[in-house]
């Protein structure tokens, strides 16, 4: 990871950072949980994706309700080749929706 460009920083941890998405996220409170080592997806390295969970689940425990969530993939959703996973705070009535939860 480089280090260079501008993110609003949750969390720090030896190898792992938590950040706010651009734009905000799709709650308030979303944070993205990525390493500092290079990983393409969620099973590239499990070592790396053990860590990185560990720290998104720390933050996950901070809350009462959440989506911790990992794209592997673009059939999947992945846009962005770097392992990182979205702790998506949740409440009643938030209007979120996930990809296979919408109305029919």
């Amino acid at each position: 990871m480089a280090g260079n460009a501008p993110a609003s920083v949750v969390r720090r941890w030896h190898d792992v950072l938590a950040i706010r998405p651009r734009g905000g996220g799709v709650v308030a409170g979303h944070v993205l949980v990525i390493p500092h080592e290079h990983v393409r997806d969620f099973g590239a390295d499990p070592a790396v994706t053990a860590v990185t969970a560990a720290a998104a689940a720390e933050l996950a425990a901070e809350l009462p309700n959440c989506n911790v969530i990992a794209n592997q993939g673009p059939e999947a959703t992945q846009t962005v080749p770097h392992l990182h996973l979205h702790v998506v705070p949740r409440a009643a009535g938030d209007g979120l929706r996930l990809p296979w939860t919408e109305a029919r």
